[in-house]
């Protein structure tokens, strides 16, 4: 079951959310809608996006201020803004915007712009979009984990999970960022999340999940993903 891609509008005009609400839909990405920069700062923690479609003229804060602390807290940023000065789009690119778009804008192009980010973002973190450890590969792109061809579902943790080991596989990841990552801020000691979702993966993956050899465990330290050499 491919899991749907979490994108953040952060834009003060209702009709502007709704356009891009309806576009990104049908595009089947996960839409969530914040008005203002406090709004937006709630979601980002509560609702963790993959992408922020950020407008730089908000109500209580300019929206240059966010990019860096956006991109701090892990999201990509694609500045939608009727901001179209050339000074401003290089100001917006220095401090971390990964794209900018000019309003009016056409929603085609910024779905273009969105897959583009992503596919971009995965290729840095991981040099490539598909992750393969025996025969099990992760699509990052795809959100999608198959076995011997066949798609594999995951839960939406486990597959959170999984994919936060495949962005740098064959090395160990902390059990306080894996709980961070997956299960949000004050988890950071709930070790047995770990323990259960590791369990259900392996039941899924392994082709011996008593001996597992696909996702290992650093005992008292974290879990990694075993890749191919």
């Amino acid at each position: 079951m491919t899991q749907a891609v979490t994108i953040l509008v952060v834009d003060d005009e209702p009709a502007i959310r709704r356009l891009l609400h309806s576009s990104l839909s049908r595009a089947n990405y996960r839409i969530v809608e914040a008005g203002t920069a406090r709004e937006a700062m709630a979601s980002i923690q509560i609702d963790k996006p993959e992408v922020v479609l950020l407008d730089l003229g908000l109500p209580d804060r300019d929206g240059l201020e966010l990019i860096p602390i956006i991109k701090g807290a892990g999201p990509a940023v694609i500045v939608v803004s009727a901001r179209d000065a050339t000074d401003q789009k290089v100001a917006a690119l220095d401090l971390g915007a990964d794209d900018y778009v000019s309003k009016p804008f056409d929603s085609e192009e910024v779905l273009a712009r969105i897959r583009a980010t992503l596919r971009h973002r995965l290729a840095s973190e991981t040099g490539t979009p598909i992750v393969r450890c025996e025969d099990v590969e992760i699509d990052l792109v795809a959100r999608q984990v198959r076995k011997s061809g066949a798609e594999v579902h995951l839960t939406p943790k486990e597959y959170a999970f999984v994919a936060e080991l495949a962005k740098t596989p064959g090395r160990v990841v902390t059990h306080s960022q894996l709980l961070r990552s997956v299960w949000g801020p004050g988890h950071d000691s709930d070790v047995e999340y770990l323990r259960v979702a590791a369990r259900g993966i392996r039941r899924k993956l392994e082709a011996n999940p008593a001996q597992p050899s696909l996702l290992r465990n650093e005992p008292g330290v974290g879990y990694r993903l075993q890749v191919q050499s």
